[in-house]
C-alpha cells in the first residue's frame, strides 16, 4: 500500500454517523465561480436545481514530511438528491473485483488469469474469448483496463457477474456506503434475472481448469422506498409513456460516496481502514495506470486513438476544441453518462507546476424533460459546463499558495506506448 496519512481534515464521514442535510453550498466555491463568466457555465450556476448540480471541490495540502491533509468544499450538494451514477460505478465493481480475488487465494488466480462466462439463466451470456485481450481471453485486468480507458459497457456486466449482486452491496454497505445501491448489470435484464449471475471459470491458456465459481443468486432485499422519478414524460421501445421515468430500482451512488471511494484508491490512509478496499500494492499500481492512462497510449486494446482522443473520458480538460491535455497533467478518474447526467470524480495532477487536487461533480441536461429520446444537451451545456468547471478549478491551484510543494513522484507512472502492428484500431465502443 502506498504511504500515505492517516490524518484526515474536513472529510465527511460515510459511516453510521452520516446524516443528510439540505444543499450545502461554500462561500469559497461561490466567490471563485463568479470570476469565470463563461454564459453557459452563469447558467447552470444560476440554476442549480433545474440542472441537478452538485459539486465537490478538495484542496490537498502537504505538511513538510508531504504528509496530505484534505478540505472539502461543496456546491449545492445533497446527498438525498438523485442522480443516475450510470458508468461511475465501474469503479467500486474495479476494487471490488480485484478485493474479491484477493480474498480467494487460490494459486494461480489473479486479475491476469484467463477466464471463461458461462450462462445458466434467463438473459445470461456467455462469453470465452476476448479479441481485445493480448492473449485473446476475458481477465479482471482487461475489463478494468476497457471500463477505465473508455468506459466499456460488457466489462462492467462481466465483473458485476463475477462479484455478484449480494456481494457487491454487502461489500460496499460494510464499508460505510450505506445510501449506495447497485441492482443491475448494463444489458436489458428483468430485476429477476439481475440477482442471478453466471457460472464462471478461471482457466489456464491450454484451457485446464483452475478455479469454477457456481452461479449465484442473490436473496438480499433491497430499500427502496425512497423513490426517485425524473421528467414528464420517457420512451418505451417507439412508445412515449406519459409520466416520470422511475430510477427507484436502479443503481445509486451519492456524490460524496463516489469521491470518498476514489480517494480511498488514490489516499488509502487518509480514509477510515473500514472503508478500504483490500488490495495490494500491484492492484494499487495497476488501478493508478489505467485510470490516467490514454486509449491512444493503450496497445490492448487497441483502441482508435482519434475516436478515442485523450481527453475522451476526462469532462474537466475536455471541449470540441482541445483533445489533448496540457503538458505535464494526469487527471486519475472516473466518468459516467446516462438519461442526460454527466459525473466525473478526478484527482487531478499536474507535474510541471506541482499541483494536485480532487474534483466531483454531477449535472443533469434534460431540457424537454423526456427521458431515452437521445434529445439531452450534453454537447452544448454539459460537456461545455464541465470543461469551464475544470478550467475554473484548475486555474485556480495552479496560483494558489501552498506553504510545502508537494512531492508526486508516487504518481508518476510508466505508462505504455502505442507499437504499430497490422491490428486494426476499436473505434465503436458500447458505453
Amino acid at each position: 500500500m502506498p504511504r500515505f496519512t492517516k490524518r484526515l481534515i474536513g472529510i465527511l464521514s460515510i459511516g453510521s454517523t452520516l446524516s443528510y442535510a439540505q444543499a450545502r453550498t461554500d462561500t469559497l466555491l461561490t466567490h471563485l465561480f463568479a470570476t469565470n463568466q463563461n454564459p453557459v457555465f452563469q447558467q447552470v450556476l444560476k440554476e442549480p436545481d433545474t440542472y441537478r448540480l452538485q459539486i465537490i471541490y478538495t484542496q490537498i495540502n502537504r505538511d513538510k514530511n508531504n504528509t496530505p491533509s484534505f478540505t472539502n468544499y461543496y456546491f449545492h450538494v445533497d446527498s438525498t438528491s438523485y442522480f443516475n451514477p450510470a458508468s461511475t460505478v465501474k469503479l467500486p465493481l474495479a476494487l471490488l473485483s480485484l478485493e474479491k480475488l484477493n480474498a480467494l487465494k487460490i494459486p494461480g488466480v489473479t486479475k491476469f488469469t484467463a477466464m471463461q462466462f458461462d450462462s445458466a439463466y434467463s438473459g445470461q451470456t456467455k462469453e470465452w474469448k476476448d479479441a481485445t485481450a493480448k492473449n485473446g481471453y476475458p481477465s479482471i485486468a482487461q475489463f478494468i483496463r476497457k471500463a477505465f480507458l473508455v468506459s466499456d459497457n460488457d466489462a462492467y456486466s462481466r465483473m458485476y457477474e463475477f462479484v455478484g449482486q449480494g456481494q457487491i452491496n454487502r461489500s460496499l454497505h460494510t464499508k460505510g456506503y450505506l445510501d449506495t445501491r447497485i441492482t443491475h448489470r448494463f444489458v436489458r435484464m428483468t430485476a429477476d434475472e439481475n440477482r442471478h449471475t453466471n457460472p464462471i471459470r478461471f482457466i489456464r491458456e491450454d484451457g485446464k481448469l483452475i478455479y469454477a465459481q457456481p452461479a449465484a443468486y442473490n436473496k438480499d432485499p433491497f430499500d427502496f422506498t425512497r423513490i426517485a422519478k425524473l421528467g414528464k414524460g420517457y420512451y418505451a421501445k417507439d412508445s412515449l409513456i406519459h409520466e416520470p421515468f422511475n430510477f427507484t430500482e436502479r443503481n445509486k451512488m451519492p456524490l460524496e460516496t463516489f469521491q470518498q471511494i476514489l480517494q480511498s484508491v488514490m489516499f488509502p490512509l487518509s480514509v477510515p481502514a473500514t472503508q478500504r478496499f483490500n488490495l495490494t500494492k500491484d492492484d494499487y499500481t495497476f488501478l493508478y495506470q489505467y485510470l490516467s492512462q490514454y486509449p491512444g497510449e493503450t496497445n490492448y486494446p487497441k483502441y482508435d486513438a482519434k475516436q478515442y482522443y485523450d481527453s475522451y473520458v476526462k469532462f474537466f480538460f475536455m471541449d470540441s476544441l482541445h483533445h489533448q491535455m496540457p503538458a505535464g497533467v494526469r487527471v486519475f478518474n472516473k466518468v459516467g453518462w446516462a438519461y442526460g447526467f454527466l459525473t466525473d470524480a478526478s484527482y487531478v495532477v499536474d507535474f510541471n507546476n506541482k499541483v494536485e487536487y480532487m474534483l466531483t461533480a454531477t449535472i443533469y441536461v434534460n431540457s424537454d424533460g423526456i427521458l431515452n429520446d437521445d434529445k439531452y444537451e450534453f454537447e452544448s451545456i454539459g460537456n461545455p459546463f464541465m470543461y469551464q468547471l475544470g478550467q475554473t478549478i484548475y486555474q485556480y491551484e495552479r496560483k494558489r499558495k501552498r506553504k510545502y510543494s508537494p512531492n508526486l513522484d508516487q504518481f508518476q507512472i510508466p505508462y505504455e506506448k502505442r507499437t504499430n502492428d497490422s491490428r486494426p484500431t476499436i473505434k465503436n465502443v458500447d458505453n
